[in-house]
C-alpha cells in the first residue's frame, strides 16, 4: 500500500447531456476548495487526501501512515477511533466536532463507507453562537410543522421556515410526479426575483444516478457554484473513493452549468423521502456564494425527515379514510348483488359509491352482451365494452388515449382514463370506470430543449432561459392510484367470488331443472296428450273434439319448449345434439312441413317453391327442427295477412354444390343492436314478443347449432323489404 507518490483518484471526462446520464457522479474524484478531505483504510491507515490537505495540516501525509501518528487535533483522533469501532459492514454513521486549525474555524465530519473512514475539515464563517441561534430557529420550526394537516400546508410552512433560518434568497419545494417530473408547489424568495411558483421540471433534470443519490443523501451543499473543484490523490491502481456521503463531493459540472444558467450562486437541496422513494426536494439558491454551517444544515435534514415523517401520516389518513369508505362500498354492493336478480342493476344502483371510491366520473357495466351507462351515451359505453380483451385475467387500466385500440381512438372525446374489474369473463361481464381527459396548461421551467453551445464549448448543454414555457398538455386522464388500485382488485375478487357462486347455485339449479323436465314432465304431459287423442275422438255431446285439439296443441307445445330447453343444455355443455346422417330429399321435407303448417295455421299463406330433389347427408328429424324453428320465427315475427316465402335451390359450389334454403316473411330491418346477438339464447327480442308470448328465445340458437353439425352455415339480411334466414347445406354425392 506504501507509495511515495500519490496519484489523481480521477481521470477527466468530457460530460454533456448525451452522456451525463452514465456520469459515475459518486466517485468524481474531487471535492469543493471550500474544506479538505482526507480518506483511511479500515485498519485507520492513510489511503489518499485531496491536494489542499496542507491547509488543515502541517505535513503531507504518506499512504500507509497511520492516523495516529498525523498529529491530528485530539478531537478528530477521537471521532475516527469511534468511526474505527462503530463500523459495521465496511459503513458508519457520521459524527462532527467544531475545532479551529491555524486561526480558522472548521466542522470536522467523520463517517465510514465502503470499508474507508473518511475525515473532512469544512471552514466554517459562523461563530458557534449564530449557529446556535440557527438551531434555536430551526427547532421552533419543527414544532410548527408537525401541526399542519394538509400536504400544500405543510410545504408552503416549510420553504417560510428554512428561508427564515438560512437566510437564502429562494426557497422552493417541489414535488414529485409518477412520471419524476417535479412541480414547484411552494416557494418563498426575495421580492426583486422572478417566481417559479407553479413550474414544472422535466425529469430529464435530475439523471436517475442523481435521483439515487438524492435518497442515499438527503442533504447536498454547493457553497459557491462557480468553484474550481480540488482533485483527491490515491494509491495508483486503488479503487476510487466513493463520496456518495461526502459532504464536500464535487458535483457534476453539467448541474454546475445548469445551476450557472439560472443566475444562482450557491444551492442547497434537501430530499424529502417517503417509503424509500425520492417524494420531494427542498430547493434553496442563493444569488451569490453562500455557507450554511453543517448543523444549521443538519437542521434542515432534521426538518426534511419531519416533513417526511408528516407527508406519511398525511398520505396514511387519506388512504385509510379512502380504505374506510371503499370497504362501505364493497359490502354494500355484494350485499345487494347476493339479493338482487340482475347484477347490472345492482352495480348500477351503486354507482355513486364506486365512483367516488375510485375517484372516477362515469360507469359502464356489461354481460352477456347487455351494456348498461351512466354518465356516457349508449353507442360509446358499447364500443368501450367492444375494445376491452376477451380473456382478461386482471384489472385493465388506460390512462391516455395512445392506450386504447386505434379503431376506438375518435370516439373517446373526453373520456381516456379506463379501470376495467371483468368480475365474470365467461359471461362477458365488466364493471368500466371512466376518467375525463385532463387538459393541462403547463409552465415548463424554460423550454426543454438542448443547445450545442456553452461555457465549456462545442456540446450538448443545460437549457439556457428558465422562463415559464407554456405547452397544452392533452389526451391524459389522472393516472390511477396505488391505492384505489388496491381497493379495485378487493373488489374484483369480491365480485369474481359473487358470480361464482350465482353461476354454481344457477348452475344446481338448471340441473334440477332439468333432471324434472327430462323426466318428471315428460311422462304425464304423453298421458295428457293420448287423452287429448282420445277426448277428439270420442263420439258424444258438447265440444269435446275441440276440448282434445286444444289439450294436444297445448301439450305438444310444451314438449317443444321442453325439448328446446333440453337441447340448449347439451349445447351449453360443449356435447352434440346426438345427429344421425342419412341421405335426405331436402325438397320431399319442405313439402311434408309446409303441409302441415298449412294445416295448423289455414289463415297463412305459404309460398313454396323448390326445383327438384335436393339430397343432403343429414338428419331429418333434427333438419325438421331447424325448418320448424325458422317457420315459426316467421310467423311470429312477419307482418299479419303477409305471405311466407319458402325457396330451395340447389347452387353449384366448392366440392359438392349447396342446397340452399330461403325463407322469408315481410318485416322491418332486426335492429343492430339485436342482429348482433340474433342467435343468442333468451333474447329480450323473443321474450318480449307479444306475438308470442310463451317464446324463450331458444329458436335460432338451437337451429344454428343443429346446421353446424349438419357443416352448414344459417344467417340473415333484409332485402326487399323482407327478413330473410338462409341455410346452406352441402349437398350429398348422388345429388351433383
Amino acid at each position: 500500500m506504501k507509495s511515495s507518490s500519490p496519484v489523481p483518484m480521477a481521470a477527466p471526462q468530457r460530460v454533456d447531456l448525451q452522456n451525463c446520464a452514465d456520469e459515475p457522479i459518486h466517485i468524481p474524484g474531487f471535492i469543493q476548495p471550500h474544506g479538505a478531505l482526507l480518506s483511511l483504510s479500515d485498519a485507520g491507515l492513510v489511503e489518499g487526501w485531496s491536494t489542499n490537505i496542507a491547509t488543515v495540516m502541517d505535513n503531507e501525509p504518506a499512504l500507509g501512515q497511520p492516523f495516529g501518528t498525523l498529529g491530528l487535533p485530539e478531537a478528530v483522533t477521537e471521532l475516527i477511533q469511534e468511526c474505527l469501532a462503530t463500523m459495521e459492514d465496511g459503513d458508519a454513521p457520521a459524527t462532527v466536532a467544531a475545532l479551529s486549525i491555524g486561526g480558522r474555524e472548521y466542522d470536522c465530519v467523520v463517517h465510514g463507507h465502503m470499508h474507508r473512514v473518511l475525515v473532512e475539515f469544512e471552514t466554517r464563517e459562523a461563530s458557534m453562537e449564530e449557529v446556535a441561534q440557527f438551531a434555536i430557529k430551526a427547532h421552533s420550526s419543527i414544532d410548527r410543522l408537525r401541526r399542519q394537516r394538509s400536504i400544500d400546508g405543510l410545504l408552503e410552512a416549510t420553504v417560510r421556515q428554512i428561508r427564515e433560518f438560512t437566510g437564502f434568497d429562494r426557497v422552493m419545494a417541489y414535488r414529485f410526479r409518477s412520471d419524476d417530473s417535479g412541480d414547484v408547489v411552494a416557494e418563498a424568495r426575495r421580492d426583486d426575483l422572478v417566481p417559479y411558483l407553479g413550474q414544472r421540471y422535466p425529469a430529464g433534470d435530475i439523471p436517475p444516478q442523481a435521483r439515487r443519490l438524492y435518497v442515499l443523501n438527503t442533504l447536498r451543499m454547493i457553497a459557491d457554484v462557480g468553484y474550481h473543484a480540488v482533485p483527491l490523490l490515491g494509491a495508483e491502481g486503488s479503487a476510487p473513493l466513493d463520496l456518495s456521503f461526502a459532504v464536500l463531493r464535487s458535483v457534476s459540472p453539467v448541474h454546475v452549468e445548469y445551476l450557472q444558467n439560472m443566475g444562482v450562486g450557491a444551492s442547497m437541496s434537501v430530499s424529502i423521502v417517503v417509503h424509500g422513494r425520492l417524494w420531494g426536494l427542498i430547493a434553496c439558491h442563493h444569488m451569490a456564494p453562500k455557507r450554511v454551517p453543517y448543523s444549521v444544515r443538519m437542521a434542515a435534514d432534521v426538518l426534511a425527515q419531519v416533513i417526511a415523517s408528516t407527508v406519511q401520516g398525511i398520505e396514511a389518513r387519506e388512504d385509510a379514510e379512502l380504505v374506510e369508505h371503499a370497504a362501505k362500498v364493497r359490502t354494500s354492493l355484494v350485499e345487494s348483488l347476493l339479493l338482487e336478480d340482475d347484477p347490472l342493476e345492482a352495480l348500477v344502483e351503486h354507482g355513486d359509491g364506486l365512483l367516488e371510491s375510485t375517484h372516477a366520473q362515469a360507469l359502464v357495466v356489461s354481460q352477456y352482451g347487455r351494456v348498461v351507462c351512466r354518465g356516457v351515451d349508449q353507442a360509446l359505453g358499447d364500443a368501450i365494452v367492444a375494445s376491452l380483451p376477451a380473456e382478461p385475467h386482471d384489472i385493465v387500466t388506460r390512462t391516455s388515449v395512445k392506450e386504447w385500440p386505434d379503431a376506438i381512438q375518435a370516439r373517446l372525446g373526453k373520456w381516456v382514463g379506463m379501470l376495467g374489474l371483468p368480475f365474470d369473463p365467461p359471461s362477458g361481464g365488466w364493471c368500466v370506470l371512466l376518467r375525463t381527459e385532463q387538459i393541462e396548461e403547463v409552465a415548463w421551467g424554460g423550454k426543454p430543449d438542448k443547445t450545442q453551445a456553452g461555457p465549456l464549448g462545442e456540446r450538448l448543454t443545460p437549457r439556457g432561459s428558465f422562463e415559464a414555457w407554456h405547452e397544452t398538455v392533452r389526451g391524459l386522464a389522472h393516472p390511477w392510484e396505488d391505492g384505489i388500485l388496491t381497493h379495485a382488485r378487493m373488489m374484483l375478487g369480491e365480485l369474481a367470488r359473487v358470480s361464482n357462486a350465482r353461476r354454481a347455485q344457477t348452475e344446481s339449479t338448471r340441473a334440477q331443472l332439468l333432471a324434472m323436465l327430462g323426466h318428471d314432465l315428460r311422462d304425464p304431459l304423453n298421458s295428457i296428450n293420448m287423452a287429448g287423442m282420445v277426448l277428439e275422438r270420442t263420439d258424444g255431446v258438447g265440444n269435446k273434439g275441440t276440448l282434445g285439439k286444444r289439450i294436444q296443441s297445448s301439450s305438444n307445445r310444451m314438449q317443444r319448449m321442453i325439448g328446446q330447453v333440453l337441447d340448449m343444455s347439451r349445447i351449453d355443455r360443449g356435447l352434440s345434439l346426438g345427429i344421425d346422417l342419412q341421405p335426405v330429399d331436402l325438397a320431399a321435407l319442405l313439402e311434408d312441413m309446409v303441409e302441415e303448417a298449412r294445416l295448423a295455421y289455414p289463415t297463412i299463406v305459404y309460398d313454396l317453391h323448390t326445383v327438384g330433389p335436393a339430397f343432403v347427408l343429414a338428419d331429418g328429424g333434427r333438419l325438421g327442427q331447424v325448418v320448424s324453428n325458422l317457420l315459426s320465427n316467421a310467423r311470429h315475427h312477419g307482418e299479419p295477412n303477409q305471405p311466407i316465402t319458402i325457396r330451395l335451390v340447389p347452387r353449384d359450389g366448392p366440392g359438392l354444390g349447396l342446397a340452399v334454403l330461403e325463407i322469408a316473411n315481410a318485416g322491418a330491418p332486426i335492429p343492430a343492436e339485436n342482429e348482433a346477438a340474433l342467435f343468442n339464447p333468451f333474447k329480450r327480442s323473443s321474450l318480449n314478443n307479444p306475438r308470442n308470448r310463451t317464446g324463450m328465445g331458444l329458436g335460432l340458437y338451437i337451429a344454428q347449432q343443429i346446421v353446424r353439425e349438419h357443416e352448414g352455415e344459417i344467417d340473415y339480411r333484409h332485402e326487399n323489404g323482407k327478413v330473410i334466414f338462409a341455410v346452406r347445406l352441402p349437398l350429398a354425392p348422388n345429388a351433383h
